[in-house]
């Protein structure tokens, strides 16, 4: 069965409406879990062919951590102790951190460590 636009946002409006009506404490087998479950399954199947998201680099997660922190690459070189052209290899997917810089990444940009390994 082909999910169509029109389908995908018809589910996208009942699983607003649901979501209010249905708790963790809704049996299974109640009938608006039951729908929920069926047009929740439509929206993914639907965004799993037609809304790619694409993984950020490293090198895009450091910049954007750069910029949330308000900090430039020379600060946060001084900041871990490596030099300006690492944290350029970095930012430009030249090279990867060793895990002891990764944690120091993670720590000062507050990175999540799932984030940086790509799995966020």
């Amino acid at each position: 069965m082909e999910i169509t636009r029109q389908k995908y946002e018809y589910a996208q409006k009942r699983i607003d409406e649901l979501l209010p009506l249905v708790t963790e404490n809704t049996p299974m087998d109640d009938p608006k879990m039951v729908e929920l479950m069926i047009v929740t399954d439509i929206v993914e199947a639907y965004e799993d062919v037609h809304c790619h998201i694409v993984t950020p680099s490293l090198g895009e997660i450091i910049l954007d951590s750069l910029e949330n922190a308000g900090m430039t690459a020379k600060q946060l070189s001084e900041e871990i102790g490596v030099s300006p052209s690492r944290i350029s290899d970095y930012i430009h997917n030249r090279c990867e951190p060793t895990l002891r810089i990764a944690r120091q990444l993670c720590k000062t940009l507050n990175i999540s460590p799932a984030e940086m390994i790509g799995t966020a």
